[in-house]
C-alpha cells in the first residue's frame, strides 16, 4: 500500500463524471487514498481542498476542452497557497497541447484509452518527482 493521498476533481462546467469515478476506483485499488471533490469545481476550490486535505497530488478530469485555461489556473492557485502539489490532467487533450501544459506546470497528462496500469504508473512517477514524458 502506498499511503499517498490524491485529490481528484472535475473543474469547470463539465458534468460527465463516470471516468473520474473509474479513475478514483483504480487509484484506491492501487493503495492510494482518494478524495473526490465532485462536479463543477473552480480552480480555487480545488486548490483549497488540496491544501486542506493535505494531498500529495491532484488529478483533474477534463473533457470539456477547457484544459488549456483551467489546468494552469489550478497550478497557479495551488502555488499561490505556498505549496507545490503536482497536478495531473486526464481527459481529452490533443497532443499539440502537451508541451504548453507541461510549461504551465502540469506534471502529467493521461489521455483516453490509458490503462489502469498506465494511470497508476504515471501517478507514481509524478509522486517520485520524475519529469513528464510524452
Amino acid at each position: 500500500m502506498s499511503g499517498e493521498r490524491i485529490l481528484v476533481a472535475k473543474v469547470g462546467l463539465d458534468g460527465h463524471d463516470r471516468g473520474v469515478k473509474v479513475v478514483a476506483r483504480i487509484l484506491r485499488d492501487a493503495g492510494f487514498e482518494v478524495v473526490y471533490t465532485g462536479l463543477f469545481q473552480t480552480p480555487e476550490t480545488v486548490a483549497a481542498a488540496a491544501v486542506d486535505e493535505d494531498v500529495d497530488a491532484i488529478g483533474l478530469s477534463m473533457l470539456s476542452g477547457a484544459h488549456m485555461t483551467l489546468a494552469p489556473l489550478v497550478v497557479q492557485a495551488v502555488r499561490a497557497r505556498g505549496v507545490d502539489i503536482p497536478v495531473i490532467v486526464g481527459g481529452t487533450v490533443p497532443d499539440h497541447d502537451l508541451q504548453e501544459l507541461s510549461d504551465a506546470g502540469v506534471a502529467a497528462v493521461l489521455t483516453p484509452g490509458a490503462t489502469a496500469e498506465k494511470i497508476v504508473a504515471e501517478v507514481r512517477r509524478v509522486l517520485d518527482g520524475a519529469p513528464m514524458t510524452s
